[in-house]
């Protein structure tokens, strides 16, 4: 049976040891995933299906590549995806399918509008804008069979985008 002058400064002495761990603990103020290698996973990946797939090499300092894979995706489509963060933070991914459907294309941009269109690449692509949430899109559709569609998109604005395109590059199959 302890004093209440006893307690009180028990608490005390917890309450200095809990704010002292607090200070010297350090904390994560950022989470970022493993490495990833795109032009590797898109080797892989054209070698594997048969089809050539783009990745975006020789990019400006400060461009991180952040995912790459190969998944069925709307339709049942499989759908070469590789993604990037820009030096600004914000997001460009490439999403390739073959034979794509009208389906595919509402999937991948959102059900964004259409907004114009811009020449970037020596290919013609149709922008789209989703309203209430930042995501913009530039599509080169094919419509031949076995033509491949790209679509570019993420949070990045169009002046960046139409950059990026500018770095696309094949990749064979072997």
């Amino acid at each position: 049976m302890g004093s209440a002058a006893n307690m009180v400064r028990s608490m005390l002495v917890v309450g200095g040891l809990v704010l002292l761990l607090i200070v010297l603990v350090p904390r994560v103020t950022s989470v970022s995933g493993p490495p990833v290698d795109v032009a590797a996973t898109a080797a892989t990946v054209a070698r594997d299906s048969g089809r050539t797939v783009l990745v975006a090499t020789g990019l400006p300092e400060g461009w991180t590549e952040t995912s790459a894979r190969y998944v069925r995706s709307t339709d049942g489509l499989m759908t070469w995806h590789a993604g990037y963060r820009t030096p600004e933070d914000t997001y460009v991914a490439v999403e390739q399918t073959v034979d794509a459907t009208q389906q595919w294309v509402d999937a991948q941009t959102n059900r964004a509008r259409r907004v114009g269109e811009v020449t970037a690449g020596g290919r013609t692509w149709v922008t789209y804008a989703r309203d209430g949430k930042v995501q913009n899109s530039m599509l080169d559709r094919r419509t031949g069979a076995g033509e491949a569609t790209t679509l570019v998109t993420g949070t990045a604005d169009f002046d960046v985008m139409t950059d990026f395109v500018g770095y696309l590059r094949e990749v064979r199959p072997a």
